[in-house]
This record gives structure tokens, sequence and C-alpha cells, in this order.
């Protein structure tokens, strides 16, 4: 079903990412990552006041695979 989208605004975008507008029946990954960062790392938006006054960030991660993308070409 076609959709009106009013203002839309884009600070950035990744080499990996997907920007889609419109109809769409399936976004699929070409690529998977892990990443592992600490309280208030990815906040974005404009004037943000962030305090966090401890921060720890446990990275044991003892599985082998844990996404495939596998037939997403």
């Amino acid at each position: 079903m076609p959709a009106f989208v009013g203002v839309v605004k884009l600070n950035s975008i990744g080499s990996s990412g997907v920007f889609h507008i419109g109809d769409v029946f399936a976004i699929s990954p070409y690529s998977v990552a892990k990443t592992f960062a600490g309280a208030g790392s990815f906040n974005t938006g404009n004037g943000l006041s962030i305090y966090n006054y401890y921060s720890n960030t446990n990275t044991n991660d003892a599985d082998l695979m844990d996404d495939s993308v596998v037939g997403n070409a």
C-alpha cells in the first residue's frame, strides 16, 4: 500500500546501511557484525546531554556463530 512520507532527516548512513522509503517485500543484510560498546555509545540526536557515571561492558561471548547471511546475495 503506498504511503505519503513527510520530511525526512538523514544525518548519516554507513557503508552497509539501508535507507529505504516506500514499498518493500524484504530487506536482507549482506554482512553481519558484532559490536560491543559502553553506556551512551550509540546515542544520536541533536543537543543530547548524557551522564553515565558507571559503565561496564562485558564481552565474554562463547558461541561460535551468531547469524549467517547465506542466501542473501
